[in-house]
């Protein structure tokens, strides 16, 4: 019956998070004033507003399964994305091999492939 998730996350300045989503190839599907919602391809992340978010508190978190790790990991690097300095591309023991990206209110976006 379950058929797909959106995640939920929050943003203290709209503006920003366009800006660092579209980088990373997500297209704006729709805005509400305060409530946006990015997609690409079969990924879909909601965001609410929450102005008074401490990202340094925020524990905002998603992983996001892909076919194709390394392409995905190498266009990141070639577009300057930052990738998050605790969790580069890596084999995991747990049969993944993943990286993870901060975005500016320190949603934790983890990307996966299985080994």
């Amino acid at each position: 019956m379950l058929q797909q998730i959106h995640p939920k996350l929050p943003m203290r300045d709209k503006g920003l998070i366009k800006t660092y989503y579209q980088q990373l190839g997500f297209t704006i599907s729709a805005d509400y004033g305060d409530y946006l919602i990015i997609q690409k391809e079969a990924i879909e992340i909601h965001f609410f507003a929450f102005a008074a978010l401490d990202p340094l508190t925020n524990y905002g978190q998603v992983y996001i399964r892909t076919n194709d790790i390394d392409h995905l990991y190498q266009s990141f690097q070639e577009k300057g994305v930052i990738i998050h300095p605790n969790a580069p591309l890596a084999e995991k023991p747990w049969g993944q091999k993943e990286f993870s990206l901060l975005d500016p209110d320190h949603n934790l976006l983890t990307f996966g492939q299985s080994i």
